[in-house]
């Protein structure tokens, strides 16, 4: 699990997940310092609570953000509540990426020098652990329609369809193992 001396490599990992133009859209210019605060608070969508680190030979390679699904609107609230006071107006998100029926898999990211060893896959399976032993839920996550790169490393570890979904202007898979 991360700590709060984690939330720089987290910052960087959601801003990888979600794309700069999307972080920027939602977070403004300076979303690296609205990232940064996200994760360090003991309650966000971003907390450094909801992280599990990666490691390779003792060096942090990636991460992942992953929640109860039945916990989204409170972690929202907080989340929102943050970026409103960076982008200097509020702001609203009415469509929902997740449910209580799920274990939500928010944004994974491995740094490029560890990308393709495998350390994805190895968060992904332990976030299923996690999803399985602590809240007897599956693991569900979003995919966009245009990272079939992702959609293919999903399928090989369990994920399977479940529907389509609108989120933030993109048309996405939503998979659930």
């Amino acid at each position: 699990m991360a700590t709060k001396d984690d939330v720089s490599l987290i910052a960087e990992v959601v801003a990888m997940a979600i794309g700069d133009d999307i972080a920027t859209y939602y977070c403004g210019e300076n979303y690296d310092l609205v990232l940064k605060e996200l994760a360090s608070m003991e309650a966000s969508q971003y907390t450094y609570n909801n992280v599990l680190i990666a490691e390779v030979d003792g060096v942090k390679a990636g991460a992942a953000v992953a929640y109860n699904g039945a916990d989204l609107q409170i972690l929202r609230e907080a989340t929102l509540k943050v970026i409103s006071k960076y982008r200097g107006e509020e702001l609203k998100i009415t469509e929902d990426e997740t449910d209580a029926s799920e274990y939500y898999l928010d944004s994974l990211g491995v740094l490029p020098e560890y990308r393709g060893c495998g350390v994805g896959a190895k968060l992904i399976l332990a976030l299923k652990e996690i999803a399985s032993e602590k809240y007897n839920k599956p693991l569900g996550l979003l995919v966009d329609f245009e990272n079939p790169k992702a959609e293919r490393l999903y399928k090989s570890l369990g994920f399977e369809r479940v529907e389509e979904k609108d989120f933030l202007g993109h048309k996405m898979w939503h998979m659930v193992r």
